[in-house]
């Protein structure tokens, strides 16, 4: 790397701010084809917010201002699609900029991703009109994009075991009936070479089990539990498609909100979510326990961080009439995909002395751990 190029990335690293300023070298060279006062100019209106609204303000011979619009559409020339990602969290989260969710143009420009659905669960309240429509629309890309990485896992986990009795049409290593193929061509077995010569391979079809279960997915909806909140939602959902499993939503904070009736559209689902408020595990278990019917094909999925605003002893009391009445109940202190338990270890401690299933999970893992409590 020449000595300018170098003097030149310092000089964007440190700022026009800096003490002892850099300038820029004046060799026509430029970074990712792109001139360094471009990548000034877009670094600049956003990291600019630390030295304060005056500052950023300061007259000078540059270009006019950039607006949010402007931002939203240099940075993505500019940069690679991570760094653009890191900057528009940077403008929501670090520097409160909520004009990129209330303006339809710039929202529309932002990369739909789980950060974004975040920000917009968060601020959904300063929508309006078609703003709001633009905000669903992203709710519902992201929404379906994360479905569409569950979906596969959870429905082999749930929809049947292997039928070794029933052939399949679908070679796959996943359906292969070992013992059956090894029984078929044992008359094809050389002994001077000791090998099975295979003349043909079998393989098992898959049965469904459509007895049915209830399961209810309840969820704190806690500002800490977001990211659980999300997946929980997208699960619920796919939960409710597989023929084996009725299943219900409930989300709660001192209130309770049953969504089972939303679980076909996840963007009703989410846009349902009211983030922060107080924490009523107690309550919202009192009411999950009355769509219990048939205890004994129930499993309860309790996600959060038990951090009981309402009386411990009653959680408990219901959580152990569940667990004695034969439901199954899971408690989940995590449910996304890095799956970092952040909980209140006393009550997570007392209900799994009573029988509850504590951890945090994956949203596989959860599927998983369905299949073989339903087996």
């Amino acid at each position: 790397m020449k000595d300018t190029e170098i003097l030149n990335r310092w000089r964007l690293i440190l700022g026009r701010f800096a003490q002892q300023q850099i300038s820029f070298e004046e060799d026509g060279r430029q970074v990712q084809n792109f001139s360094c006062q471009e990548l000034e100019d877009a670094l600049d209106f956003l990291y600019g917010r630390e030295y304060g609204e005056d500052v950023r303000r300061e007259g000078g011979t540059g270009d006019s201002r950039l607006t949010a619009v402007d931002w939203i559409t240099r940075i993505r020339k500019l940069f690679p699609k991570e760094t653009v990602e890191i900057l528009e969290r940077h403008a929501l989260e670090t520097y409160g900029m909520t004009e990129l969710l209330t303006d339809k143009e710039v929202l529309e420009k932002l990369e739909p991703n789980q950060e974004l659905l975040k920000t917009i669960l968060q601020l959904k309240h300063l929508m309006k009109g078609e703003v709001l429509e633009a905000a669903r629309r992203i709710v519902k890309k992201v929404a379906e994009e994360i479905a569409e990485k569950l979906n596969r896992d959870i429905r082999c986990s749930l929809l049947g075991r292997l039928d070794r009795n029933m052939p399949s049409h679908v070679k796959s290593m996943r359906n292969l009936n070992i013992q059956k193929t090894i029984r078929k061509n044992l008359k094809n077995y050389n002994p001077e070479e000791k090998r099975l010569v295979l003349e043909q391979v079998y393989f098992s079809s898959r049965t469904r089990k459509y007895s049915q279960w209830r399961m209810i997915i309840v969820v704190d909806e806690s500002g800490s539990m977001l990211d659980s909140v999300i997946h929980s939602a997208v699960m619920a959902g796919i939960f409710a498609k597989l023929p084996m499993l009725d299943t219900r939503l409930v989300i709660f904070d001192t209130q309770v909100v049953d969504l089972s009736g939303y679980l076909d559209d996840p963007v009703e689902t989410l846009m349902s979510i009211q983030l922060g408020g107080g924490t009523n595990i107690a309550g919202a278990m009192q009411y999950c326990e009355r769509l219990i019917d048939n205890p004994h094909k129930t499993i309860v999925v309790l996600v959060s961080d038990l951090c009981e605003g309402g009386n411990v002893q009653s959680l408990l009391g219901i959580s152990r009439g569940m667990i004695e009445s034969g439901a199954k109940l899971v408690c989940l202190t995590a449910l996304d995909r890095d799956a970092n338990p952040v909980y209140d270890r006393y009550i997570a401690g007392r209900l799994a002395g009573l029988g509850a299933f504590v951890g945090a999970m994956t949203p596989e893992a959860l599927g998983d751990f369905v299949g073989k409590v339903m087996e």
